[in-house]
């Protein structure tokens, strides 16, 4: 099992990222891929975790150690599998869950993808006292970004994340993240598209 691995990150996509490590070229499931588009061809240290299943082998990558004990946890919970809990990490609400976990906050949870009334119940169950070494780390991972919604959908999401990419500021970005939620997009591109419409009318 693989802990990290430290390579160039050479393509960016909407659903991964592709890592270079020593010539070979791994493609890494990532919860925002427009995060890592301001490191591309820059060497970087990935924390991975390799799900094996029948026919198929994947590796899912994290910036650092505490989003992949997050990660480790939530796929421990019966009916979270690695897509699933790679789409809860994308919100970056990580400090949320925590506390929406630690306080029993169904309610809250089913704000998440993937995640109704049952998967909300089983998630406390099983993780209700196994999060105390996450919450005082948390907070560090979800100062990212702060003018997002644990509800906003991961298309809105990877937008926000590719305009500070683009070399917008966090200003810029949180003044048009409101209308840009009121409009209804199929793909990371349209949201894309929009938001950029939304910054030229100043």
């Amino acid at each position: 099992m693989y802990e990290y691995f430290i390579g160039l990150i050479t393509e960016v996509t909407p659903h991964y990222i592709v890592l270079e490590v020593d010539g070979i070229g791994y493609r890494v499931n990532v919860a925002n891929p427009f995060s890592y588009q301001v490191d591309l061809d820059k060497k970087q240290q990935i924390y991975v975790y390799q799900a094996v299943r029948e026919n198929d082998v994947s590796l899912f990558g994290f910036k650092d150690r505490q989003e992949k004990q997050l990660f480790l946890k939530l796929i421990s919970v019966s009916g979270i599998g690695p897509k699933s809990a790679l789409a809860i990490l994308a919100t970056d609400d990580h400090a949320g869950l925590v506390a929406a976990i630690d306080g029993n906050d169904e309610t809250y949870l089913t704000k998440f993808p993937s995640i109704g009334k049952k998967t909300a119940k089983q998630i406390i169950l099983d993780l209700k006292d196994k999060m105390s070494d996450l919450a005082t780390q948390t907070p560090l991972i979800d100062d990212q970004l702060q003018f997002s919604q644990a509800e906003d959908p991961v298309y809105l999401k990877e937008s926000l994340e590719a305009l500070l990419a683009l070399g917008y500021t966090k200003a810029e970005v949180k003044r048009i993240a409101k209308k840009l939620r009121a409009f209804e997009g199929d793909s990371t591109d349209q949201y894309l598209r929009e938001a950029l419409k939304l910054l030229m009318k100043k």
